[in-house]
């Protein structure tokens, strides 16, 4: 199942400089100007399920697994089209709105790649 899926639209200025820290940094389309230069911008997409841990995060066809998902981070994703993802394999996630996933190269970030989530279970 699907849960989520977008394209992006633009990609700041900083965000290669957070992908080689290991986190990308998504909005939608409503996205406030100060926050476009580190930002992944997307379409404005609907969430169909939580995100939970065992869902898996693509990116352009590079997979990754969800380990953990903060608090809040499925309010921002539905809400704001806002997610941090961080590529660092927590279990407990270290701020309320972000998605840990697996570790792994990170694809190049451009305008028109595809970001989905899917259910872990098929």
């Amino acid at each position: 199942m699907i849960k989520y899926e977008t394209t992006v639209t633009a990609v700041g200025e900083m965000a290669a400089e957070f992908a080689a820290e290991g986190v990308l940094i998504f909005f939608g389309a409503d996205a406030p100007e100060e926050l476009h230069d580190f930002a992944v911008l997307t379409e404005t997409a609907a969430l169909h399920g939580d995100v939970q841990p065992g869902d898996r995060l693509e990116i352009d066809g590079s997979t990754y697994a969800v380990t953990a998902v903060g608090a809040v981070a499925n309010q921002n994703l539905a809400r704001l089209g806002h997610l941090v993802v961080k590529f660092n394999e927590l279990t407990t996630a270290e701020m309320p709105g972000d998605v840990s996933v697996t570790a792994g190269p990170i694809p190049e970030l451009r305008a028109g790649m595809t970001v989905r989530i899917t259910s872990g279970r098929n």
